[in-house]
C-alpha cells in the first residue's frame, strides 16, 4: 500500500508540475502578448503626437488665402498648440497620479480625435478651437510618455526612446509630404487634408483600450524620499534642461510652420515645398533612433549636445544663402539637428533624474516652460517676417537663437542627477 501511495503520490506530484508548468507558460505568453500590445500601443501614441501638427506647415499658406487671415494669425496655428502644452503640462504627473498613466493617456486621446475632427469642419473659430484641444490630447503624451517608458522599460531606456521617437517622426514627415497631394490632388481641401489624422488617432485609441483593462488603476510612483527631494525649480539643472527643451522645440516648429513658405519664396512650387519639409523630417528617422541608445551608454552628452547646436547653426546659415542646393543641404542638417534635439531633450528627463515620479515631474516643468518659449516661436517669427518684408532677419535671430541652444544644452548634457549637490550647485 505504501509503493502504491508513493506512486500515486508521484503521479499527483508530475501532474501538478505540469500544471504548474503549463500555468507558467501560459502566463509567460499572456506578459509577451501584453508587452507586444504595449510596445504597440505606445508607438501609435506617438505616431498621433507630430502628424496633427506637421500637415499644417504645407498647407498654412492655402488656410491663410482660403480664410484671409495674416501671417502672425496663420502663425497661431501652430502656435496654439504649444500653449496648450505649456497650459496642461504641469498637471499631466498630478493627473496621472490621480487616476492612471494609462487611463489619462486614453483621454488624452479622446480629446485628440475631438480636436481633429472639430479642427476641420468650419471656419476660423473651429479651426483654432480644435488646435487648442488636440494641443491638450498631445501635451498630455509628451509629458507622461518618457515617464511611462521609464517606469516600464528601466533598462532599455535609450531604446525605447529611439522607437517611440522614430515613429512619432516618420508619422511627421509622411504628413508633411502628403499634405499638399491630398489637399489639391485627391480633392480633400486642406480641411479633408488636416481631418485625416483623426482616423490614426481613433486606431490608437482602440489599440490602447486593454493597458486600462489591464492595469486600471497604475499610477507614477511617488516616494517619501521623492517627496522630500529640491524642488525642481529651484535647481539649475532643471532649468537648463527645460531651455533646452524650449529651445530646440521652438527651432523646430519654426521650420515646420514657416519653411515652405521660406521655400517658395525662393521660386519652388508649393507641392516641392512640402517634400522637402517631409524630407527633412526623414532625416530625422536614424539619428532619433540612433541617438537615444549613443546617449544611454555615454558618461554624459555635452559631445551630442555640442554636435546638436553645430548641425543648426549650420542648416540655419544655408536657408540664409538663397541657393537652392545650398538651401536644400542646410535642411537636411537641421533635420538632423532637429533628430538629435528632441531625442536628448526626451533622453535627459530619465538621465537626469532618480525615479518615475521625479521623470514625469521634470518632463511637465520642462515642457510647460518649454513650449511656452517655443510658442513664441512661429508667431514671432511671422510678425518679423511682416514687417521686414523678407526672411533675413528672422533666420539671423534663430541663429541666435541656436547658440543659446549650445549653451543650456551643453549644462544639461553633464553626468549629474537632479537633488544632488553637484546637481545644485554647478551650472
Amino acid at each position: 500500500m505504501d509503493a502504491s501511495q508513493h506512486k500515486s503520490g508521484t503521479k499527483e506530484m508530475g501532474a501538478s508540475k505540469k500544471r504548474d508548468s503549463q500555468h507558467k507558460s501560459s502566463t509567460q505568453e499572456m506578459h509577451a502578448s501584453k508587452g507586444w500590445l504595449l510596445v504597440l500601443g505606445i508607438i501609435l501614441i506617438a505616431a498621433n503626437m507630430r502628424a496633427p501638427l506637421t500637415s499644417v506647415g504645407p498647407l498654412i499658406g492655402t488656410i491663410r488665402d482660403d480664410l484671409g487671415i495674416s501671417n502672425t494669425l496663420a502663425g497661431m496655428i501652430t502656435t496654439l498648440p504649444l500653449l496648450a502644452f505649456a497650459l496642461l503640462s504641469p498637471i499631466a504627473p498630478k493627473l496621472a497620479r490621480r487616476f492612471g498613466t494609462s487611463t489619462v493617456l486614453f483621454g488624452s486621446l479622446i480629446l485628440l480625435v475631438i480636436g481633429m475632427a472639430l479642427r476641420s469642419s468650419l471656419g476660423i473659430s473651429s479651426l483654432l478651437l480644435g488646435t487648442v484641444i488636440l494641443g491638450l490630447g498631445i501635451s498630455i503624451c509628451n509629458v507622461l510618455m518618457p515617464s511611462l517608458i521609464k517606469q516600464n522599460y528601466p533598462l532599455r531606456i535609450g531604446l525605447m526612446i529611439g522607437i517611440y521617437s522614430v515613429a512619432m517622426n516618420l508619422s511627421g514627415a509622411i504628413a508633411s509630404g502628403i499634405s499638399v497631394p491630398l489637399s489639391a490632388g485627391a480633392g480633400l481641401g486642406w480641411k479633408g487634408a488636416l481631418g485625416i489624422w483623426s482616423l490614426l488617432a481613433l486606431i490608437a485609441l482602440i489599440v490602447w483600450i486593454p493597458q486600462i483593462r489591464r492595469n486600471p488603476s497604475q499610477k507614477v510612483k511617488t516616494s517619501a524620499s521623492s517627496e522630500k527631494r529640491t524642488s525642481l525649480w529651484k535647481s539649475p539643472l532643471a532649468w537648463h534642461v527645460t531651455l533646452f527643451m524650449g529651445l530646440q522645440s521652438m527651432l523646430f516648429y519654426v521650420v515646420v510652420s514657416w519653411l515652405p513658405d521660406i521655400l517658395g519664396n525662393l521660386g519652388m512650387s508649393s507641392d516641392s515645398a512640402g517634400w522637402i519639409l517631409s524630407l527633412m523630417q526623414i532625416c530625422l528617422l536614424p539619428v532619433t533612433f540612433i541617438v537615444p541608445i549613443m546617449a544611454g551608454r555615454m558618461q554624459n552628452q555635452v559631445a551630442l549636445m555640442m554636435l546638436t547646436a553645430a548641425l543648426f547653426f549650420i542648416g540655419i546659415g544655408g536657408l540664409l544663402s538663397g541657393n537652392h542646393t545650398v538651401v536644400i543641404i542646410g535642411v537636411l542638417l537641421i533635420g538632423v539637428g532637429s533628430g538629435c534635439a528632441f531625442s536628448l531633450a526626451m533622453m535627459m528627463f530619465g538621465l537626469r533624474t532618480a525615479n518615475a515620479h521625479d521623470a514625469a515631474e521634470l518632463s511637465g516643468m520642462a515642457q510647460s516652460v518649454g513650449y511656452l518659449l517655443a510658442a513664441l516661436g512661429p508667431t514671432l517669427f511671422g510678425y518679423l517676417h511682416d514687417i521686414s518684408n523678407g526672411w533675413t532677419a528672422p533666420l539671423i535671430v534663430l541663429l541666435g537663437i541656436t547658440v543659446l541652444l549650445f549653451f543650456f544644452g551643453v549644462s544639461a548634457g553633464r553626468n549629474r542627477v537632479i537633488g544632488s549637490a553637484d546637481a545644485a550647485g554647478r551650472v
